[in-house]
């Protein structure tokens, strides 16, 4: 299983806390640096906010060597989709192929609104997710009046998350790489795997990678972990996220995932001031070749 950083960029992330956890990423040989793609803040509030996420990726791109780098997920809402895939070819150019777009349909209404942006109905915000995947995949490959391509060939790799439901299915199968199943429980995620698996197998084609966004936190040891949840609790009230524990106790628990289909997680670290995280992180993923 590979394991990836998850970061909410809406929380209030500065641009030095963006270079920072990259760079904790890089060192702990993680698989790669994932963002959000809001505007809005969901946990932190009000000032907490988002630096776009593309141009953060951009500059992440030409600031590291190794990992990859991608948005979980971009709405469709946000950019035509013309721009949405000048923005990844570019992203791809800078980091030598390291870019992976990760496009949704858009869920969080108050951003939208804040933003004078269309929120539409759930049916054409669905609608729009297949029209910008069809669109997208074309400009990247076949359009002959479109260039540069991307550096990685036939094109970067396309993730479509959610909890297996038809319309994202049917979307990921048609035009997708990779499902992110977003958080669940170990026999939900495998329900999911098992609805993705036969929908490719109805459509012709081989299964998609399964991957997972969940949260989470770690530490060395009891002490550590408990001042960990202490932060987690402080910035969204909660007890405790569904992944937590020592480094064993988190890789036991991702190892189950693993046999149900997850072949890479995206660990969301909600307290993103502590690079020191990352590198424990990395210590997870090293047990989890």
């Amino acid at each position: 299983m590979r394991v990836a950083l998850m970061i909410e960029g809406q929380e209030g992330v500065s641009w030095e806390q963006w270079v920072a956890l990259a760079h904790a990423a890089e060192e702990a040989r993680l698989d790669g640096l994932f963002r959000s793609d809001h505007f809005r803040s969901i946990v932190r509030g009000d000032p907490a906010g988002s630096l776009d996420a593309w141009g953060t990726l951009a500059g992440l791109a030409a600031t590291t060597d190794r990992i990859r780098l991608g948005t979980l997920v971009s709405p469709v809402t946000f950019r035509r989709v013309s721009i949405l895939a000048k923005l990844v070819t570019t992203v791809d150019h800078i980091s030598n192929g390291r870019v992976e777009l990760g496009l949704g349909a858009g869920w969080y209404e108050s951003e939208h609104q804040a933003y004078g942006l269309d929120f539409m109905t759930t049916r054409k915000r669905l609608d729009e997710l297949d029209r910008q995947l069809a669109e997208v995949t074309r400009q990247w490959t076949e359009a002959a009046e479109i260039w540069p391509k991307p550096v990685q060939r036939p094109r970067p790799p396309i993730i479509v998350g959610g909890t297996a439901r038809r319309r994202t299915v049917a979307a990921a199968v048609a035009y997708a790489d990779e499902y992110n199943s977003v958080g669940g429980s170990v026999d939900e995620v495998r329900g999911r795997k098992a609805r993705l698996d036969e929908a490719a197998r109805v459509a012709g084609r081989d299964p998609l990678r399964l991957s997972m966004m969940i949260g989470c936190v770690v530490g060395r040891d009891e002490t550590e972990l408990d001042r960990r949840l202490a932060d987690f609790r402080r910035i969204t009230g909660g007890d405790r996220p569904p992944i937590s524990g020592t480094v064993d106790q988190v890789v036991d628990h991702l190892r189950e995932y693993e046999q149900a289909g997850v072949e890479r997680v995206m660990l969301q670290h909600l307290a993103h001031e502590d690079t020191e995280m990352v590198t424990v992180l990395g210590e997870v993923a090293a047990r989890l070749p």
